[in-house]
């Protein structure tokens, strides 16, 4: 049994302490000849246990929410309990200096491991971590905080020579209820962000119908004359703002610079628009394109359909909540295409798993462009971005310096295979697949959309952070 003692002195007490912390994360019995259990250490600890604590739970809340009084005291809890087994082990042992060890030892281990997890949240929130490592955060997360218990009841297991059995015994009572403790607190963290239900007012509500009607009557006929173009944008996921600012942004690009305005349309979810833009439903699009088919040139004039959300094989998100809303799969796009007697199609779709849209969207007069292929995620949705990667090196960067699709695209493609190397994520192997028909039409069709004269305008001043929160692949 290693002597426990401490000093007079604060500073070499403290000393000690961080000596006895660093050897306790390794399960190390000379933590216990270091360690310095006063009253006044005790107390330290604790504050730099709840302000350490409070600031990881600060971090995770990304600085957003109110303090939460109840989750400090759930988190106090541990150390009253450590304290509670110190004086039992006191009096067995008959060693009243050990009375402080497991409360200082736990909480000592405590704030090294919660600050070790707000320096790694923190890099998470720069996006400076590796790609694959947000996949096991969680669990390391939870395994360090079950640890810091079980290096306490192993170290003075050992060093008391409990019996195996009570060795075990104890061990597993301690992982069980941490676990299950850390389990039922996550709806009381320190730092706690209220939970706002998504409601749509009700302005907006009767806005609606007219919003989509004006924006529909708004259209203009085709002259007949030349091939024009046509914009349709949808945002689908309501839930981030990435995909309502992109589509804002690439109409007001096909508006000014590739003379679209007053044959574009953008449908959006998110609440910061229902009341001055329409909302991106299966029947908002289908009008939509009923519309756009019915006021343009079939024979010579050409649809650009921009679609931008979340998705998953064969399925393309719409979300914008309470509303109940059915998301879009390739049969339906198909079909619903179709329906509207449009001939030339340029279809880009930026989602995950994009390119499972592109076998029931293929036809001779069809151009399709992926953001990723049919088994790949794609990147760059947060709220705090203006574009996705996929949109912003396609729109903003490489359709304001290519003078043809292919070559924007094949840009785009470079570009953001470098962002995502550089960020360690799977290559999201973004397509390209030009019908037969619309590949001869394609010289004439792009004279009108880069016209020789046109002036190449700046790119959109913005936010360009690639991070991967939540939700950050779409």
């Amino acid at each position: 049994m290693y002597e426990i003692k401490s000093t007079p002195f604060f500073l070499q007490n403290f000393k000690n302490n961080l000596i006895a912390g660093m050897w306790l994360f390794i399960g190390s019995r000379r933590s216990l000849a270091w360690v310095a259990p006063t009253p006044l250490q005790l107390l330290f600890w604790v504050i730099a246990g709840c302000v350490a604590n409070s600031l990881f739970s600060w971090i995770i809340a990304d600085g957003q929410g109110h303090f939460n009084p109840q989750g400090l005291i759930s988190y106090l809890l541990w150390p009253f309990l450590a304290l509670i087994v110190g004086i039992f082990l006191s009096q067995r042992t008959e060693l009243q200096r050990i009375m402080l060890v497991p409360a200082l030892l736990w909480l000592i281990l405590d704030v090294h491991v919660a600050l070790l997890q707000s320096f790694l949240q923190y890099l998470g929130t720069l996006d400076l971590l590796p790609y694959f490592t947000y996949s096991f955060l969680p669990q390391l997360f939870l395994a360090l905080f079950v640890w810091q218990s079980l290096a306490v009841v192993w170290v003075l297991a050992r060093t008391l020579k409990w019996p195996w059995w009570e060795l075990l015994l104890i061990m597993f009572a301690t992982l069980f209820t941490m676990v299950v403790w850390q389990s039922s607190v996550k709806s009381q963290p320190i730092w706690k962000i209220a939970e706002v239900q998504p409601s749509i007012s009700e302005k907006a509500l009767y806005a609606q119908s007219e919003l989509l009607t004006q924006a529909l009557q708004n259209l203009q006929p085709s002259n007949f004359v030349d091939a024009q173009w046509y914009f349709l944008g949808v945002a689908g996921a309501g839930y981030q703002d990435v995909f309502r600012s992109e589509v804002e942004r690439i109409k007001e690009q096909f508006d000014t610079r590739f003379g679209t305005f007053g044959r574009s349309i953008a449908l959006v979810n998110n609440d910061q628009s229902a009341e001055q833009l329409p909302m991106a439903t299966p029947t908002s699009i289908s009008r939509a394109l009923a519309r756009i088919g019915g006021v343009m040139n079939r024979e010579n004039d050409v649809l650009f359909l921009y679609m931008t959300s979340h998705g998953l094989v064969n399925e393309f998100e719409l979300a914008n909540a309470p509303i109940a809303m059915d998301s879009i799969n390739p049969k339906w796009l198909r079909e619903t295409l179709d329906n509207s007697g449009i001939r030339w199609r340029v279809i880009v779709i930026s989602a995950c798993y994009s390119g499972s849209f592109v076998p029931a969207l293929q036809s001779p007069d069809t151009l399709i462009i992926t953001a990723s292929a049919a088994d790949k995620s794609s990147f760059g949705c947060s709220n705090e971005a203006d574009y996705t990667y996929f949109g912003r090196a396609f729109f903003d960067e490489a359709m304001r310096e290519q003078t043809d699709l292919k070559a924007a695209f094949d840009q785009a493609k470079a570009t953001v295979g470098k962002w995502e190397a550089a960020q360690g994520f799977e290559p999201s192997e973004p397509q390209w697949v030009i019908g037969d028909n619309i590949k001869l039409m394609m010289p004439q069709l792009e004279q009108r959309l880069f016209p020789k004269n046109a002036v190449t305008l700046p790119k959109q001043e913005g936010v360009f952070l690639p991070l991967r929160q939540n939700k950050s692949t779409h």
